[in-house]
């Protein structure tokens, strides 16, 4: 069950689909680490703070990103529907705050690790829970 599980992943009818999310995660976390380091280090915000206002913006850059690359094939066109789907990626990821401010909360108070390797780990934490709302509302896939 693992096994086929895992080999959807690479030739099943998501993959292309899985991967392309991954790919615009990929860049999307980039600009996040480096508008909160931007955030912390250079503007002094709160490392929690940071972390809000980056995620709000990368909500916006991955939307425009996934929306005519990763799900092409059910994009969302036209203005109305192009602003109904980013506002539902918005709901969507905005449900997922909590989970990343939590996991980056956690690692940095009780752990002790760096805010930007908490904020990586908290990433790729959300990131399942946002393709599956994003992939099956957002765009409808």
């Amino acid at each position: 069950m693992i096994r086929s599980f895992l080999r959807s992943l690479v030739d099943g009818p998501f993959a292309r689909q899985l991967r392309r999310f991954v790919i615009v995660g990929i860049v999307a976390a980039g600009v996040q680490m480096g508008l909160l380091w931007a955030f912390v280090d250079n503007v002094g915000l709160h490392y929690l703070l940071g972390a809000v206002i980056a995620i709000e913006i990368t909500i916006v850059l991955s939307y425009v990103l996934n929306n005519a690359w990763t799900f092409e094939a059910s994009q969302n066109t036209g203005t109305t529907e192009y602003l109904v789907g980013l506002l539902k990626t918005n709901v969507v990821r905005g449900t997922a705050i909590p989970i990343q401010l939590g996991v980056l909360f956690g690692f940095v108070e009780w752990v002790h690790l760096p805010y930007l390797l908490a904020n990586g780990m908290a990433i790729a934490l959300s990131g399942v829970y946002r393709y599956v709302l994003d992939a099956r509302w957002t765009w409808g896939s």
